[in-house]
């Protein structure tokens, strides 16, 4: 198998020895996978994020290399976190959202401890990665009450929270509004796919916003993902009654929460 090739732009981190201060989390998109290793008491990267474009097609072989390369990029040999878009239960994947399809039915541990020669591999869904790095690290507003954490991205990742806990694999971006998915209607790729302005873009995130809002009725709906560090352009247009705050970590939190998984250093538990 030829090992995907790094973007121009990663770097390699500062070798560093592995220790309760530090984690190396990988966070699995459906364009590229991104990692760091995360110094574990601020939340911060310890040198530069890495980067390689996500293998075609994203078969748990070609994933379980690509990881593999970054972890030898950042000269990384202990735990590793792993953020991946499925739904994981009990270590077995039952869904697979912009990765290859057999994925599903796969112990998502095995091909990674596999390829990186030992079994300290911890892997969970990648919303769920992100909404506990923000507990740990970000907004106040996560650690208390009922919180709805949302990634918008390829699709849209929802990471339920009730006082800091954790209810996991939550998938509200699947949720059917007016028969069509939430995050197909309102993704960060469906405005760049379909071109929509920022405000054109926002009434579609405030229909979505509108439903979670009558089911679940949170005390505060946190949104993160790259879109987020274009937040000012876009959450100021939301009419929602629920308020609406944006992620400390940006685009940084699912990669921070999988290194504190892959640590043992979670809020609440990325497994039921």
């Amino acid at each position: 198998m030829t090992s995907p090739q790094p973007h121009n732009e990663s770097h390699v981190s500062r070798s560093v020895s592995p220790s309760s201060r530090f984690g190396f989390g990988v966070d699995v998109g459906g364009s590229s996978l991104k990692a760091a290793v995360v110094d574990l008491h601020s939340g911060e990267f310890h040198g530069e994020r890495l980067e390689v474009p996500t293998p075609q097609p994203a078969t748990p072989d070609a994933i379980a290399e690509a990881v593999a390369q970054l972890t030898r990029q950042a000269a990384w040999s202990g735990p590793v976190g792993i953020a991946l878009p499925s739904v994981i239960v009990r270590n077995i994947a039952r869904t697979a959202a912009n990765i290859d399809a057999t994925w599903v039915g796969t112990d998502v541990v095995e091909p990674f401890s596999t390829v990186l020669g030992h079994h300290d591999v911890t892997v969970l869904n990648d919303a769920d990665a992100a909404g506990l790095a923000e507990v740990s690290f970000g907004s106040p507003e996560a650690q208390r009450g009922s919180a709805l954490f949302l990634t918008f991205g390829t699709g849209i990742g929802s990471a339920l929270l009730a006082n800091g806990q954790l209810f996991a694999n939550s998938e509200l971006g699947h949720l059917l509004i007016d028969d069509t998915e939430a995050e197909h209607l309102a993704s960060s790729a469906v405005r760049t796919r379909e071109g929509l302005s920022y405000a054109d873009w926002a009434k579609r995130v405030e229909t979505v916003l509108c439903e979670y809002e009558r089911l679940l009725n949170p005390d505060v709906i946190i949104v993160g993902g790259g879109v987020s560090e274009n937040s000012d352009q876009w959450v100021p247009l939301l009419n929602v009654n629920t308020p609406v705050v944006v992620a400390k970590l940006l685009n940084r939190a699912g990669i921070v929460g999988a290194a504190k998984a892959g640590a043992g250093h979670v809020a609440g538990s990325p497994h039921r």
